[in-house]
C-alpha cells in the first residue's frame, strides 16, 4: 500500500555533483527509489556521461512527482543541488540555475555561512567525509559519501523520511555493509547544519 505523499505541483528536480567513484549516480537512484516507495507516481534518475574516470566531475539528475514523468533530460533548473565534493563549488555550473528558495546541500566541514556562497537559496552542510572515514566506508582508498549525504538531504528537504530511506538501503546493500551505511545516514542527518 502506497504511503501518503506531499503534493508537488510540478516535478521536484535534483541535480547531483560529485567525482567519479563517489557514488553520485547511485545516490540519485536511491532517492528516486525511496520517493517511489513513499508513494510518488513519477520518479526518474539519470546520469550525465562525460569523461568517465575516477576523480573526474560527474553529475546526475533525479525528478520526483505526484504524476508520471515523461522527461528524462538533464536537470537545468534544479530545486535542489547536492554536492558530494565541496571542491566542485569552484565550478559555476554546479550552482547554475538553482531555484529561488531551493537547497544547496554540500559535503563540507564548513558551516553554510563559512562556505561564502551567495544566492537566494538555502544551504545545508555536513562533514560526510569525516563521518564515513570514522565508520570505515572506504573502497579502494576512496571515501564513499553517497549514502551519507542522503541523511543531509532528508534533514533539509524532508522529501522522504528516514525509515523509507532505510528500507531502500536494506534492499540494496549486503548484510556486511548495510548497517554502516544506515549509521552514516543517521549521523549526517543529525549533524547537518542549515543556513541561508
Amino acid at each position: 500500500m502506497a504511503q501518503k505523499t506531499a503534493h508537488i505541483s510540478r516535478p521536484l528536480e535534483i541535480r547531483w555533483h560529485g567525482r567519479g567513484g563517489q557514488g553520485a549516480i547511485t545516490a540519485a537512484k536511491i532517492i528516486a527509489e525511496a520517493a517511489y516507495l513513499k508513494g510518488y507516481k513519477g520518479v526518474t534518475a539519470a546520469p550525465s556521461f562525460g569523461a568517465e574516470r575516477r576523480g573526474a566531475p560527474v553529475s546526475a539528475s533525479t525528478r520526483i512527482s505526484n504524476e508520471p514523468i515523461l522527461v528524462v533530460s538533464q536537470v537545468e533548473n534544479p530545486d535542489i543541488v547536492v554536492v558530494l565534493d565541496h571542491t566542485l563549488l569552484s565550478y559555476p555550473e554546479v550552482t547554475a540555475g538553482l531555484a529561488k528558495n531551493g537547497w544547496l546541500i554540500v559535503n563540507s566541514n564548513l558551516s553554510p555561512k563559512e562556505l561564502g556562497i551567495k544566492g537566494d537559496f538555502n544551504i545545508a552542510t555536513v562533514d560526510a567525509t569525516r563521518i564515513c572515514l570514522d565508520l570505515g566506508i572506504i573502497v579502494a582508498g576512496l571515501v564513499i559519501v553517497n549514502t551519507a549525504i542522503l541523511g543531509a538531504l532528508v534533514r533539509a528537504t524532508k522529501i522522504v523520511d528516514l525509515p523509507t530511506l532505510e528500507k531502500v538501503l536494506r534492499d540494496r546493500f549486503s548484510k556486511n555493509t548495510v548497517n554502516m551505511n544506515i549509521a552514516a545516514v543517521h549521523k549526517t542527518h543529525d549533524a547537518t547544519r542549515i543556513g541561508k
